[in-house]
Protein backbone atom coordinates (compact mmCIF):
# COMPACT_ATOMS: atom_id res chain seq x y z
CA UNK A 1 0.00 0.00 0.00
CA UNK A 2 2.72 2.30 1.06
CA UNK A 3 4.61 1.64 -2.57
CA UNK A 4 0.94 2.27 -4.23
CA UNK A 5 0.58 6.12 -2.48
CA UNK A 6 4.03 6.87 -2.98
CA UNK A 7 3.33 5.87 -7.03
CA UNK A 8 0.43 7.92 -6.77
CA UNK A 9 2.19 10.89 -4.90
CA UNK A 10 5.08 10.86 -7.27
CA UNK A 11 2.60 11.54 -10.49
CA UNK A 12 1.62 14.21 -8.74
CA UNK A 13 5.00 15.44 -7.96
CA UNK A 14 5.42 15.33 -11.99
CA UNK A 15 2.01 16.88 -12.64
CA UNK A 16 2.62 19.66 -9.69
CA UNK A 17 6.20 20.72 -10.65
CA UNK A 18 5.78 20.66 -14.44
CA UNK A 19 2.92 23.69 -13.92
CA UNK A 20 5.78 25.50 -11.64
CA UNK A 21 8.52 25.51 -14.69
CA UNK A 22 10.63 22.23 -13.44
CA UNK A 23 12.10 20.83 -16.37
CA UNK A 24 11.69 17.15 -17.38
CA UNK A 25 14.75 15.73 -16.04
CA UNK A 26 15.02 16.87 -12.54
CA UNK A 27 11.38 16.12 -12.50
CA UNK A 28 11.61 12.46 -13.51
CA UNK A 29 14.84 12.06 -10.92
CA UNK A 30 13.23 13.34 -8.06
CA UNK A 31 9.42 11.42 -8.87
CA UNK A 32 11.52 8.32 -9.29
CA UNK A 33 13.28 8.87 -5.63
CA UNK A 34 9.83 8.72 -4.38
CA UNK A 35 9.14 5.36 -6.11
CA UNK A 36 12.20 3.82 -5.21
CA UNK A 37 12.29 4.82 -1.29
CA UNK A 38 8.22 3.96 -1.18
CA UNK A 39 8.51 0.88 -2.97
CA UNK A 40 12.62 -0.45 -1.20
CA UNK A 41 14.32 -0.65 -3.99
CA UNK A 42 18.39 0.02 -4.69
CA UNK A 43 18.55 3.66 -5.43
CA UNK A 44 21.75 2.37 -7.28
CA UNK A 45 19.66 -0.36 -9.25
CA UNK A 46 16.83 1.80 -10.19
CA UNK A 47 18.46 4.80 -11.52
CA UNK A 48 22.09 3.43 -13.30
CA UNK A 49 19.71 0.24 -14.94
CA UNK A 50 15.65 0.97 -14.63
CA UNK A 51 15.92 4.89 -15.21
CA UNK A 52 18.58 4.76 -17.62
CA UNK A 53 17.71 1.68 -20.14
CA UNK A 54 14.63 3.58 -20.45
CA UNK A 55 16.65 6.78 -21.12
CA UNK A 56 19.02 5.64 -23.35
CA UNK A 57 15.78 2.82 -24.93
CA UNK A 58 14.48 6.26 -26.50
CA UNK A 59 17.05 7.94 -27.24
CA UNK A 60 18.21 4.88 -29.47
CA UNK A 61 14.69 4.11 -30.59
CA UNK A 62 14.14 8.21 -31.90
CA UNK A 63 17.21 10.21 -32.06
CA UNK A 64 17.26 9.56 -35.77
CA UNK A 65 13.61 10.49 -36.26
CA UNK A 66 14.29 13.48 -34.33
CA UNK A 67 17.50 14.45 -36.13
CA UNK A 68 16.10 13.88 -39.13
CA UNK A 69 12.78 15.79 -38.67
CA UNK A 70 14.75 18.69 -36.96
CA UNK A 71 16.80 19.10 -40.19
CA UNK A 72 13.72 18.82 -42.82
CA UNK A 73 11.88 21.70 -40.51
CA UNK A 74 14.99 23.78 -40.31
CA UNK A 75 15.43 23.57 -44.40
CA UNK A 76 11.94 24.19 -44.71
CA UNK A 77 12.19 27.26 -42.68
CA UNK A 78 15.36 28.74 -43.71
CA UNK A 79 13.99 28.40 -47.79
CA UNK A 80 11.12 30.30 -46.76
CA UNK A 81 9.06 27.18 -47.95
CA UNK A 82 6.98 26.84 -44.74
CA UNK A 83 6.13 29.94 -44.63
CA UNK A 84 5.46 30.14 -48.07
CA UNK A 85 2.84 27.08 -47.44
CA UNK A 86 1.05 29.07 -44.38
CA UNK A 87 0.27 31.94 -46.34
CA UNK A 88 -1.25 29.89 -48.91
CA UNK A 89 -3.38 28.13 -46.47
CA UNK A 90 -4.52 31.57 -45.55
CA UNK A 91 -5.36 32.16 -49.27
CA UNK A 92 -7.23 29.46 -49.45
CA UNK A 93 -9.46 28.80 -46.24
CA UNK A 94 -8.94 32.28 -45.09
CA UNK A 95 -6.95 33.68 -41.97
CA UNK A 96 -10.01 33.39 -39.49
CA UNK A 97 -9.69 29.72 -39.99
CA UNK A 98 -6.33 29.57 -39.06
CA UNK A 99 -7.69 27.03 -36.29
CA UNK A 100 -9.17 24.47 -38.35
CA UNK A 101 -6.56 24.09 -40.63
CA UNK A 102 -4.02 23.71 -38.51
CA UNK A 103 -6.34 20.95 -36.65
CA UNK A 104 -6.84 19.12 -40.00
CA UNK A 105 -3.27 20.02 -41.49
CA UNK A 106 -1.71 17.70 -38.51
CA UNK A 107 -4.81 15.48 -38.53
CA UNK A 108 -3.99 14.49 -42.17
CA UNK A 109 -0.07 13.91 -41.56
CA UNK A 110 -0.64 12.12 -38.67
CA UNK A 111 -3.26 9.69 -40.47
CA UNK A 112 -1.04 9.88 -43.47
CA UNK A 113 1.77 7.79 -40.97
CA UNK A 114 3.55 10.98 -39.82
CA UNK A 115 4.04 10.30 -35.85
CA UNK A 116 3.41 13.12 -33.23
CA UNK A 117 7.29 13.51 -32.36
CA UNK A 118 7.67 14.32 -36.47
CA UNK A 119 4.47 16.06 -36.84
CA UNK A 120 5.53 18.89 -34.19
CA UNK A 121 8.47 20.06 -36.56
CA UNK A 122 6.96 19.86 -39.27
CA UNK A 123 3.57 22.21 -38.37
CA UNK A 124 5.39 24.39 -36.11
CA UNK A 125 6.22 27.12 -39.06
CA UNK A 126 3.15 26.92 -40.30
CA UNK A 127 1.38 27.48 -37.11
CA UNK A 128 3.31 30.55 -36.56
CA UNK A 129 1.95 32.04 -39.78
CA UNK A 130 -1.24 30.96 -39.52
CA UNK A 131 -2.00 32.17 -35.94
CA UNK A 132 -0.11 35.50 -36.77
CA UNK A 133 -2.66 36.24 -39.50
CA UNK A 134 -5.39 35.10 -37.44
CA UNK A 135 -3.76 36.87 -34.77
CA UNK A 136 -5.05 33.81 -32.46
CA UNK A 137 -2.89 33.16 -29.19
CA UNK A 138 -0.11 30.89 -29.41
CA UNK A 139 -0.76 28.58 -26.30
CA UNK A 140 -3.83 27.39 -28.27
CA UNK A 141 -1.82 25.62 -30.64
CA UNK A 142 -1.29 23.31 -28.30
CA UNK A 143 -4.93 22.15 -28.21
CA UNK A 144 -4.53 22.46 -32.24
CA UNK A 145 -1.82 20.02 -32.28
CA UNK A 146 -3.01 17.60 -29.58
CA UNK A 147 -6.40 17.42 -31.36
CA UNK A 148 -4.67 16.84 -34.37
CA UNK A 149 -2.27 14.66 -33.58
CA UNK A 150 -3.28 12.39 -30.60
CA UNK A 151 -7.18 11.72 -30.89
CA UNK A 152 -8.83 9.98 -33.84
CA UNK A 153 -6.19 9.73 -36.11
CA UNK A 154 -4.16 8.02 -33.88
CA UNK A 155 -6.92 5.82 -31.98
CA UNK A 156 -10.03 5.87 -33.86
CA UNK A 157 -9.82 5.86 -37.71
CA UNK A 158 -9.95 2.65 -39.22
CA UNK A 159 -6.93 2.04 -41.02
CA UNK A 160 -4.36 4.28 -38.55
CA UNK A 161 -0.76 3.61 -39.22
CA UNK A 162 0.06 5.09 -35.63
CA UNK A 163 0.98 2.31 -33.42
CA UNK A 164 -1.75 2.43 -30.82
CA UNK A 165 -3.84 0.90 -33.38
CA UNK A 166 -1.41 -1.63 -34.46
CA UNK A 167 -0.89 -3.16 -31.13
CA UNK A 168 -4.16 -4.74 -30.62
CA UNK A 169 -4.32 -5.94 -33.97
CA UNK A 170 -0.91 -7.96 -33.33
CA UNK A 171 -2.26 -9.30 -29.92
CA UNK A 172 -6.06 -9.58 -31.06
CA UNK A 173 -5.48 -10.64 -34.88
CA UNK A 174 -7.78 -8.03 -35.46
CA UNK A 175 -7.20 -5.86 -38.91
CA UNK A 176 -6.02 -1.96 -38.52
CA UNK A 177 -9.61 -1.67 -39.72
CA UNK A 178 -11.18 -3.28 -36.74
CA UNK A 179 -15.13 -2.18 -36.66
CA UNK A 180 -14.90 0.26 -39.48
CA UNK A 181 -18.73 1.59 -39.00
CA UNK A 182 -18.38 1.87 -34.98
CA UNK A 183 -14.70 3.58 -35.30
CA UNK A 184 -15.51 6.32 -38.07
CA UNK A 185 -18.74 6.75 -35.95
CA UNK A 186 -16.98 7.46 -32.95
CA UNK A 187 -14.30 9.58 -34.45
CA UNK A 188 -16.88 12.04 -36.04
CA UNK A 189 -18.25 12.34 -32.59
CA UNK A 190 -14.65 12.88 -31.99
CA UNK A 191 -13.67 15.47 -34.46
CA UNK A 192 -16.83 17.49 -33.76
CA UNK A 193 -16.03 17.65 -29.76
CA UNK A 194 -12.36 18.77 -30.27
CA UNK A 195 -13.22 21.52 -33.28
CA UNK A 196 -16.15 22.59 -31.05
CA UNK A 197 -13.31 22.63 -27.70
CA UNK A 198 -11.31 24.89 -30.13
CA UNK A 199 -13.53 27.24 -31.59
CA UNK A 200 -15.12 28.02 -28.02
CA UNK A 201 -11.61 28.50 -26.62
CA UNK A 202 -10.53 30.86 -29.77
CA UNK A 203 -13.39 32.95 -29.10
CA UNK A 204 -12.85 33.37 -25.10
CA UNK A 205 -9.27 34.05 -25.81
CA UNK A 206 -10.52 36.86 -28.42
CA UNK A 207 -12.85 38.69 -25.57
CA UNK A 208 -10.16 38.04 -22.88
CA UNK A 209 -7.63 40.52 -25.06
CA UNK A 210 -5.35 37.98 -25.76
CA UNK A 211 -2.98 37.79 -29.08
CA UNK A 212 -0.31 35.96 -31.27
CA UNK A 213 2.81 36.33 -29.71
CA UNK A 214 6.48 35.11 -31.09
CA UNK A 215 8.42 32.33 -29.33
CA UNK A 216 10.69 34.07 -27.14
CA UNK A 217 13.90 34.23 -28.68
CA UNK A 218 13.06 33.74 -31.62
CA UNK A 219 14.30 34.93 -34.99
CA UNK A 220 11.04 36.56 -36.95
CA UNK A 221 12.52 38.03 -39.72
CA UNK A 222 11.38 34.88 -41.71
CA UNK A 223 7.80 35.38 -40.76
CA UNK A 224 8.04 39.31 -41.92
CA UNK A 225 9.29 38.67 -45.45
CA UNK A 226 7.56 40.21 -48.39
CA UNK A 227 5.21 37.41 -50.06
CA UNK A 228 6.76 37.85 -53.15
CA UNK A 229 10.26 36.74 -52.34
CA UNK A 230 9.01 33.38 -51.12
CA UNK A 231 9.42 30.53 -53.29
CA UNK A 232 6.51 29.13 -55.28
CA UNK A 233 3.14 27.14 -54.08
CA UNK A 234 4.35 24.06 -56.39
CA UNK A 235 7.99 24.11 -54.70
CA UNK A 236 6.97 24.69 -51.12
CA UNK A 237 4.47 22.19 -50.69
CA UNK A 238 6.37 19.04 -52.98
CA UNK A 239 8.37 18.38 -50.38
CA UNK A 240 5.68 17.74 -47.97
CA UNK A 241 3.49 16.08 -50.69
CA UNK A 242 6.66 13.35 -51.09
CA UNK A 243 7.23 12.81 -47.38
CA UNK A 244 3.46 11.94 -46.60
CA UNK A 245 3.42 9.97 -50.30
CA UNK A 246 6.54 8.06 -49.41
CA UNK A 247 5.43 6.83 -45.81
CA UNK A 248 2.31 5.68 -47.10
CA UNK A 249 3.59 3.62 -49.95
CA UNK A 250 7.02 1.82 -48.45
CA UNK A 251 4.57 0.60 -45.56
CA UNK A 252 4.60 -2.99 -46.94
CA UNK A 253 8.67 -2.44 -48.35
CA UNK A 254 10.19 -1.10 -45.15
CA UNK A 255 9.15 -3.42 -42.23
CA UNK A 256 11.06 -0.89 -39.66
CA UNK A 257 8.62 1.80 -38.94
CA UNK A 258 11.89 4.43 -37.74
CA UNK A 259 13.76 3.59 -40.59
CA UNK A 260 11.03 3.86 -43.20
CA UNK A 261 10.31 7.73 -40.98
CA UNK A 262 14.14 8.45 -41.44
CA UNK A 263 14.31 7.20 -45.18
CA UNK A 264 10.92 10.06 -45.84
CA UNK A 265 12.55 12.58 -43.92
CA UNK A 266 15.89 12.03 -45.00
CA UNK A 267 14.50 12.28 -49.11
CA UNK A 268 12.21 15.38 -48.35
CA UNK A 269 15.08 17.23 -46.89
CA UNK A 270 16.99 16.47 -49.84
CA UNK A 271 14.21 17.13 -51.99
CA UNK A 272 13.62 20.45 -50.40
CA UNK A 273 17.24 21.59 -50.26
CA UNK A 274 17.79 20.93 -54.29
CA UNK A 275 14.43 22.97 -54.93
CA UNK A 276 15.83 25.94 -52.93
CA UNK A 277 19.30 25.45 -52.93
CA UNK A 278 19.80 29.63 -53.71
CA UNK A 279 17.35 30.42 -50.96
CA UNK A 280 19.46 28.78 -48.53
CA UNK A 281 21.89 31.70 -47.47
CA UNK A 282 23.87 29.74 -45.05
CA UNK A 283 23.68 26.43 -45.69
CA UNK A 284 26.27 24.81 -43.19
CA UNK A 285 23.95 26.98 -40.41
CA UNK A 286 20.95 25.53 -41.58
CA UNK A 287 22.70 21.65 -40.91
CA UNK A 288 24.51 22.47 -38.19
CA UNK A 289 21.21 24.30 -36.35
CA UNK A 290 18.83 21.65 -37.48
CA UNK A 291 20.70 18.33 -36.47
CA UNK A 292 21.91 20.02 -33.47
CA UNK A 293 18.29 20.82 -32.41
CA UNK A 294 17.59 17.34 -31.95
CA UNK A 295 19.35 17.03 -29.04
CA UNK A 296 17.16 19.53 -26.84
CA UNK A 297 14.13 18.32 -28.05
CA UNK A 298 14.37 14.29 -27.55
CA UNK A 299 15.94 15.12 -24.28
CA UNK A 300 12.64 15.78 -22.16
CA UNK A 301 11.24 12.71 -23.39
CA UNK A 302 14.00 10.40 -22.71
CA UNK A 303 13.58 11.57 -18.73
CA UNK A 304 9.78 10.72 -19.38
CA UNK A 305 10.31 7.66 -20.20
CA UNK A 306 13.49 6.60 -17.73
CA UNK A 307 10.75 7.50 -15.04
CA UNK A 308 8.12 5.24 -16.70
CA UNK A 309 10.97 2.38 -16.98
CA UNK A 310 11.70 2.76 -13.61
CA UNK A 311 8.02 2.57 -12.47
CA UNK A 312 6.91 -0.55 -14.44
CA UNK A 313 9.79 -2.33 -12.31
CA UNK A 314 8.89 -1.48 -8.97
CA UNK A 315 6.58 -3.80 -7.08
CA UNK A 316 3.97 -1.30 -6.93
CA UNK A 317 3.55 -1.69 -9.89
CA UNK A 318 2.82 -5.25 -10.27
CA UNK A 319 0.37 -5.23 -7.24
CA UNK A 320 -1.57 -2.69 -9.24
CA UNK A 321 -1.91 -4.80 -12.74
CA UNK A 322 -2.62 -8.00 -10.56
CA UNK A 323 -5.52 -5.34 -8.83
CA UNK A 324 -6.74 -4.77 -12.60
CA UNK A 325 -6.74 -8.46 -13.32
CA UNK A 326 -8.81 -9.26 -10.45
CA UNK A 327 -11.94 -7.17 -11.69
CA UNK A 328 -14.87 -9.06 -12.62
CA UNK A 329 -16.56 -7.40 -14.92
CA UNK A 330 -17.80 -7.00 -18.78
CA UNK A 331 -14.44 -7.41 -20.82
CA UNK A 332 -15.53 -3.78 -22.63
CA UNK A 333 -15.65 -2.43 -18.75
CA UNK A 334 -11.89 -4.11 -17.93
CA UNK A 335 -10.29 -3.52 -21.12
CA UNK A 336 -10.65 0.11 -21.20
CA UNK A 337 -10.27 0.73 -17.86
CA UNK A 338 -6.97 -1.52 -17.40
CA UNK A 339 -5.58 0.15 -20.72
CA UNK A 340 -6.70 3.44 -19.77
CA UNK A 341 -5.12 3.30 -16.14
CA UNK A 342 -1.87 1.80 -17.55
CA UNK A 343 -1.35 4.16 -20.10
CA UNK A 344 -2.03 6.99 -17.60
CA UNK A 345 1.00 5.84 -15.15
CA UNK A 346 3.13 5.08 -18.13
CA UNK A 347 2.27 7.89 -19.88
CA UNK A 348 2.34 6.29 -22.93
CA UNK A 349 -0.80 4.76 -25.42
CA UNK A 350 1.89 2.76 -26.92
CA UNK A 351 3.29 1.49 -23.28
CA UNK A 352 -0.11 1.16 -22.12
CA UNK A 353 -1.43 -0.97 -24.63
CA UNK A 354 1.66 -3.09 -24.80
CA UNK A 355 1.62 -4.04 -21.05
CA UNK A 356 -2.16 -4.42 -20.77
CA UNK A 357 -2.30 -7.40 -23.83
CA UNK A 358 0.47 -8.90 -22.40
CA UNK A 359 -1.47 -8.98 -19.23
CA UNK A 360 -4.70 -9.57 -20.46
CA UNK A 361 -4.51 -10.56 -23.91
CA UNK A 362 -5.26 -14.34 -23.43
CA UNK A 363 -8.47 -13.38 -21.26
CA UNK A 364 -9.50 -11.01 -23.83
CA UNK A 365 -9.60 -13.69 -26.51
CA UNK A 366 -11.19 -16.11 -24.83
CA UNK A 367 -14.10 -13.50 -23.32
CA UNK A 368 -16.44 -13.93 -26.18
CA UNK A 369 -16.27 -10.14 -26.87
CA UNK A 370 -16.37 -8.98 -30.09
CA UNK A 371 -12.53 -8.75 -30.99
CA UNK A 372 -12.74 -5.65 -33.41
CA UNK A 373 -14.93 -3.90 -30.77
CA UNK A 374 -12.14 -3.98 -27.90
CA UNK A 375 -9.77 -3.29 -30.33
CA UNK A 376 -11.26 0.07 -30.73
CA UNK A 377 -12.10 0.63 -27.59
CA UNK A 378 -9.10 0.09 -25.84
CA UNK A 379 -7.29 1.96 -28.59
CA UNK A 380 -9.64 4.81 -27.74
CA UNK A 381 -8.95 4.39 -23.66
CA UNK A 382 -5.56 4.45 -24.53
CA UNK A 383 -5.41 7.60 -25.68
CA UNK A 384 -7.15 8.99 -22.93
CA UNK A 385 -5.03 8.94 -19.87
CA UNK A 386 -1.99 8.84 -21.65
CA UNK A 387 -1.84 12.53 -21.64
CA UNK A 388 -1.47 13.70 -18.23
CA UNK A 389 0.97 15.95 -17.15
CA UNK A 390 3.65 13.57 -16.81
CA UNK A 391 3.39 12.58 -20.79
CA UNK A 392 6.71 12.37 -23.01
CA UNK A 393 4.38 13.77 -25.78
CA UNK A 394 3.12 16.95 -23.35
CA UNK A 395 7.10 17.87 -22.61
CA UNK A 396 7.85 17.77 -26.15
CA UNK A 397 5.63 19.68 -27.94
CA UNK A 398 5.56 22.69 -25.79
CA UNK A 399 9.24 22.57 -25.46
CA UNK A 400 8.98 23.06 -29.54
CA UNK A 401 6.08 25.60 -29.32
CA UNK A 402 7.96 28.48 -26.66
CA UNK A 403 5.15 27.41 -24.02
CA UNK A 404 4.73 25.61 -20.55
CA UNK A 405 2.13 23.07 -18.57
CA UNK A 406 0.57 26.35 -16.52
CA UNK A 407 -0.09 28.30 -19.47
CA UNK A 408 -1.08 25.96 -22.00
CA UNK A 409 -1.50 22.07 -20.86
CA UNK A 410 -5.62 22.91 -20.22
CA UNK A 411 -5.92 22.91 -24.23
CA UNK A 412 -3.66 19.65 -24.75
CA UNK A 413 -5.44 17.87 -21.74
CA UNK A 414 -9.06 18.23 -22.14
CA UNK A 415 -8.36 17.51 -26.41
CA UNK A 416 -6.31 14.72 -25.48
CA UNK A 417 -7.14 13.54 -21.85
CA UNK A 418 -11.20 14.81 -21.84
CA UNK A 419 -12.90 14.07 -25.02
CA UNK A 420 -10.99 10.89 -25.67
CA UNK A 421 -12.07 9.45 -21.74
CA UNK A 422 -15.50 11.11 -22.86
CA UNK A 423 -15.62 9.03 -26.16
CA UNK A 424 -14.66 5.95 -24.90
CA UNK A 425 -17.42 5.94 -21.77
CA UNK A 426 -19.88 6.76 -23.84
CA UNK A 427 -19.32 3.84 -26.63
CA UNK A 428 -18.14 1.38 -23.96
CA UNK A 429 -21.58 2.21 -22.50
CA UNK A 430 -23.47 2.19 -25.66
CA UNK A 431 -21.86 -1.18 -26.74
CA UNK A 432 -22.85 -3.01 -23.41
CA UNK A 433 -26.59 -1.46 -23.85
CA UNK A 434 -26.75 -2.95 -27.45
CA UNK A 435 -25.29 -5.89 -25.90
CA UNK A 436 -22.80 -6.15 -29.10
Amino acid sequence: MIGIIGLIFAILILSILAYKGVSALPLTLLAGLVVILTNRMDIWTSYSEYYLSGYVGFFKGYFLIFASSSLYAKVMEDSGAAVAIGYKFVDWFGKQRAVLVVFLSTAVLTYGGVSLFVVIFAVLPIIMVLFKEGDVPRRLAAGCLGAGAATFTMTTLPGSPQLTNVIPSRFLGTPLTAAPVFSIIAAIFQFVLLYAYLRWEEKRLREAGEHFSYIEGQDVKQYEIDRDQLPSAFASFLPLVVLIVLIIALKGVIDNATMLVVAAMCVATVLATVLHWSRLKDKMKTINVGLSSAVPAIASPCAVVGFGTLVQNSSSFVDIVAWINSFNMNPYVSGTLATAIISGITGSSSGGLQIALQTFGEQFMQSGANLQILHRLIAIAAGSLDSLPHSSGVFLMLAILGLNHKSSYRFFGITTVVIPLITFVIFTAGIIVLGI
